[in-house]
Formats: structure tokens, sequence, C-alpha cells
């Protein structure tokens, strides 16, 4: 009579064996496009100190204003080459709302400084990173890769008690670094870590007087996303 520690033995090994090819077995890579959605969490930082930009207080500082996290989601579209198949493009739009945390806000300058309390603001980015690099394992289902590009942030501020707005457009950086998995060979799920860094100039969009300063401050944001893609 076979021993029972050696039939469960064998049942684990062959087990493990399975589930290797099926989580990091063989797969030919091959030139291939893909459209994707993404899916996730912005797990915001701040709006790091900045300058007043407004005529006639030009000089003063603004003090760090954290943010709030948020929901985020966009699209990618992307493309690896076949003579290289460790390599691709991607351009990708994504959508996300930190708004700006109440809290003391400090004004300072050659003069000294003042703090008064802050309400926050509501704000809405919008990413476009219209060609990142992209760096691949490719000979398994299973594969890391990792990517860098340029970044456009069209940002968005509002204080919804008066209705006054502000909005900056700047150029900054887009990585990530992620793990893709090809449940098929034409569609894969993914996780991924995405970090987004840009000086923004927020200038008002309002003639009232009571619009707020214009101030140039660091969006510094980290993204974790989940998705889905079709690859053909």
């Amino acid at each position: 009579m076979i021993p029972q520690q050696h039939i469960v033995g064998q049942w684990l090994l062959t087990a493990a064996i399975v589930a290797g090819v099926w989580l990091g077995g063989p797969l030919t890579a091959k030139a291939e496009t893909y459209l994707a959605g993404q899916f996730g969490v912005t797990l915001a930082d701040k709006l790091g100190k900045g300058n007043v930009t407004s005529d006639g207080l030009a000089g003063l500082q603004v003090s760090t204003q954290d943010l709030k996290n948020s929901l985020m989601g966009g699209v990618k579209l992307g493309h690896y080459f076949s003579q290289a198949r460790w390599l691709g493009i991607e351009t990708e739009f994504f959508y996300t709302t930190p708004h700006i945390k109440q809290g003391p806000l400090t004004f300072s300058g050659p003069g000294g400084s003042v703090t008064a309390d802050f309400l926050g603001l509501h704000q809405r980015v919008m990413t476009w990173a219209p060609l990142n690099i992209l760096l691949r394992y490719p000979k398994y289902r299973l594969q890391p890769y990792v990517g860098i590009g340029p970044g456009i942030f069209f940002a968005r501020i509002k204080d919804t008690d008066s209705g006054l707005t502000q909005s900056g457009t700047a150029i900054g950086l887009n990585a990530q670094a992620g793990l893709r998995y090809y449940v098929t060979r034409q569609w894969a799920i993914f996780g991924e870590g995405k970090y987004n860094v840009a000086r923004i100039g927020y200038t008002s969009n309002d003639s009232d007087p009571a619009a707020p300063i214009g101030f140039r401050a660091t969006y510094s944001v980290f993204h974790l996303t989940f998705g889905l893609g079709y690859h053909f």
C-alpha cells in the first residue's frame, strides 16, 4: 500500500506544476497592439510650497496644501514591437479629483507671514501622457514592466461656495511600474503603480474682485490602478 503521505506529496507536486504552468508558463511574445481600461485610487500627497503669481503680490510664498485621496479612471493605447519584443510605446489618459483639504494656510514674504484658516477647494486633474516608453520581460504569461514619459496635466480648482475657479496646465513626469498577466493571448489583466509630479501655475478664470489669487505649486500624487486590456 502506498503511504498516504506519499500520495499527498504527489498531489501537491502536481498542483504546483499546474499552477506554475498556468501562472507563469511560456507565452510566445510577438508584435502586439493593445487597448485597455484602468481604474483605481489616487493616493494624493500635496501641493508643495508655492509662489504667488498675481500682480502686486509677487514674492509671496504659499505653504504646502494637503490633498485628499480619490478615485481615478482612464484608458491606455499601446504597442510592443516585433524586432524588440521587450520594448513598447504607450499613450494614456486618466482623470482624478484630489481635492485640496481644509486647514491652515500661510502666506510669507519679506514683511513676515500670516496664517488663516483655509476651507479647501474642489480639484480635478486630467492627465494625458502622449508617449510612455515601456520595457517588459516578454517570455511568460506574467510580465513585469516599467514605463516613463512626459505628462500633460490639466488642473482646475473651484470654490464651491462662491463658484470661482482657477485652472492651470503644465508638463511634468508620468512614471509607472506594474505586472501584466495574460489570461488568454488576447486578454490580459494588470496592476500598476503610477507616479505623477508637475509644477502647475493656477490662474483665476474670473474678473470678480474676490477672485482667488494666482499661484504656482508642485502637484505630486501616486496612483494605484488595476485594469483589463485587449491585445491584437
